[in-house]
Order: structure tokens, then sequence, then C-alpha cells
């Protein structure tokens, strides 16, 4: 018993333990090579994860510039339509103040000529009546004479 235990040993430790324990070590290679690859993706997971987070902090700061940019913009807008605004009340209300000049002007022109041509009448009417008699013309015309040579 004990010799053919031996044989039986001996017959499966050269044909049957070799290939079982070459079939273990290739499943033990196996399993090590799916933990290995299992690690890579993990860590490649985990890099591409660090990856999208940059990608989103750096999309956020984008687009938190150009939000920035626009709303200067838009300042810059504001100010500028408010600028050529203030403007142009200045150069209206400039433009009304010289019309408003020159109708004053021209008014004011208009009531000298009138109160000179009235005076002129008033006096031509205050001289013929005054100068309905004789003595009273060539008093007057003594007096202008008299005038004139004191100026002279």
């Amino acid at each position: 018993m004990l010799v053919v235990f031996l044989v039986l040993v001996f017959i499966l430790s050269k044909y049957a333990w070799g290939p079982i324990i070459n079939g273990l070590k290739e499943r033990e290679n196996e399993i090590q090579g799916a933990l290995d690859m299992a690690k890579k993706t993990k860590e490649e997971m985990a890099r591409l994860k660090s990856d999208n987070e940059k990608l989103i902090i750096e999309a956020n700061a984008a687009r938190d510039r150009i939000i920035k940019e626009a709303k200067e913009a838009a300042d810059r807008l504001v100010e500028s339509a408010k600028e050529k605004a203030t403007a142009e009340g200045n150069r209206i209300i400039e433009s009304a103040r010289e019309a408003i000049r020159s109708e004053q002007a021209a008014a004011v022109a208009q009531i000298k000529k009138e109160v000179a041509t009235l005076s002129i009448d008033i006096a031509e009417k205050v001289l013929r009546r005054e100068l309905n008699d004789k003595s009273a013309q060539e008093q007057l015309v003594a007096d202008l004479v008299k005038d004139s040579v004191k100026l002279n």
C-alpha cells in the first residue's frame, strides 16, 4: 500500500501536480494582472477626474472673466451714452440760449428803430406846432446856431 501510495504520489507529481500548479500560477498571474489593470484604471480615473475638475475650474474662471468683461463693456457703453446725452443736452441748451440772445438783440434793435421813428414823428409834430409862427422859427434857428458855435 505504501508502494502504491508512493507510485501514485510520483505519477501525480510528474504528470498532474505540475500542470495543476502551473494552472494555479497562471490563474494567479491573470488575477494579479487584472488587479494591476484595475489599479491602473482607478489611477487613470482619478487623474481624469482631477483633469475634469481643473477644466471645470478653468471654464468657471473663463466664464467669470467673460461676464466681468461684458459688464465692464456695458458700463462703458452706458457711461458713453450718458456723456453723449449730456453733451447733446448742453449743446441744445447753448443753441437755445444763443437763439434767445439773437431774438432778444433783434427785438431790442426793432424797439430802438420804432422808438427812433416815434421820436422823430413826435419831434416833427412838436416842431410843426412850435414853428407855426415866424418869430418862433427865427428864435429856434438862432438858438441852434448859438449852440453849434459853442460846440466848435
